[in-house]
């Protein structure tokens, strides 16, 4: 038998109650997974709300990385074998004891990587990484606006952007979220308003980018917060700049799109997910850098709370209330 943390209805993270089940078998082109740590992420609060892009059918468990060990072995599975140690990208299912999952989203991991950290490198990194990479194409030398830098793909986007030799801005909205990022390597941090919707209050705060950027204005916004806080930034884009949509806690923005004409910049989607799916060979070579630079200490998820399974709601409010530096884990083992 299996324990998960299941939505059986539309509502928050109170909602969830632990089941105990069959465990699954896998089937063909699948395995299963002993869970041992699974990562948590903004789109699990989404989900189980009904408010995400995916609507997995009831009942389900949240959770979209896990990592553990490999207990059975569907048919048609090539490459990994009972007992591999391995991460998975899930999408939902991983607040379980056991999951089942496609051979194609499980790989292998290092036996020096912990299960907690393995659990929390994949979407917070892969997102950023892609962002940074393949959307916006980063060079050396440019300066990089990070908005909601404290959380898990602004923590992640500073070490990438680090890594890529960016000039890197952290905005955010406590001096204890500041020093978090500047901990990580941030050059510059902001702590902006929690109410953004005066004129006068975007204004400043787009001219404080602006300073701290130097020149015209910055050259990327990575925006994974939304709301009012997009179009001050937006803004602030120097010429020809790239600004980043991530995701938005704070509401979806509207921005004025006489702003790109004026900047010669560009508004650019970052939907990790999908690109997983339609560009797996460039997914791949991304997973390679990052499995390369956690190995060189150039990244690492910091982990900044823990809670059992049966906790999963705690951890979820944690992150719904936007209190959380880094990365939330359940410790599932």
């Amino acid at each position: 038998m299996m324990k998960a943390m299941l939505s059986h209805e539309p509502g928050g993270p109170e909602t969830l109650k632990l089941t105990e089940m069959e465990t699954p078998e896998p089937k063909k082109n699948h395995v299963r997974i002993r869970v041992h740590a699974a990562g948590l992420n903004f789109p699990d609060t989404l989900i189980i709300k009904d408010m995400y892009q995916m609507k997995p059918p009831r009942p389900f468990a949240p959770g979209g990385e896990i990592a553990g060990v490999i207990d059975a072995v569907g048919e048609g599975v090539s490459g990994l074998s009972v007992g591999d140690r391995v991460l998975a990208m899930t999408g939902f299912g991983g607040f379980a004891t056991h999951i089942v999952a496609e051979a194609t989203r499980v790989m292998k991991i290092p036996d020096a990587m912990p299960f907690d950290e393995a659990a929390c490198l994949v979407l917070t990194y892969g997102t950023s990484h892609h962002a940074l990479k393949n959307r916006a194409e980063i060079k050396p030398g440019e300066s990089l606006l990070i908005l909601g830098a404290a959380g898990g793909v602004g923590a992640a986007a500073i070490e990438l952007g680090k890594a890529a030799g960016a000039r890197v801005i952290a905005a955010v909205s406590s001096e204890e979220k500041a020093q978090f990022c500047r901990d990580l390597g941030a050059d510059e941090t902001i702590v902006y308003s929690r109410d953004m919707d005066d004129r006068d209050t975007q204004k400043a705060f787009s001219n404080k980018i602006k300073e701290l950027a130097g020149g015209d204005g910055v050259d990327v916004v990575y925006d994974a917060v939304g709301g009012a806080y997009a179009e001050p930034a937006v803004r602030a884009l120097a010429w020809k700049g790239r600004y980043l949509v991530v995701g938005f806690p704070a509401g979806i923005p509207k921005i004025p799109l006489n702003l790109t004409l004026l900047k010669g910049s560009q508004i650019v989607g970052v939907f990790w997910g999908a690109h997983t799916l339609r560009e797996p060979d460039l997914h791949a070579e991304n997973m390679a850098d990052l499995f390369r630079m956690y190995a060189d200490g150039q990244i690492k998820p910091r982990i900044s709370a823990r809670f059992p399974l049966e906790q999963a709601a705690d951890a979820l409010n944690l992150m719904q209330d936007r209190k959380v530096q880094g990365k939330v884990v359940l410790d599932v083992a």
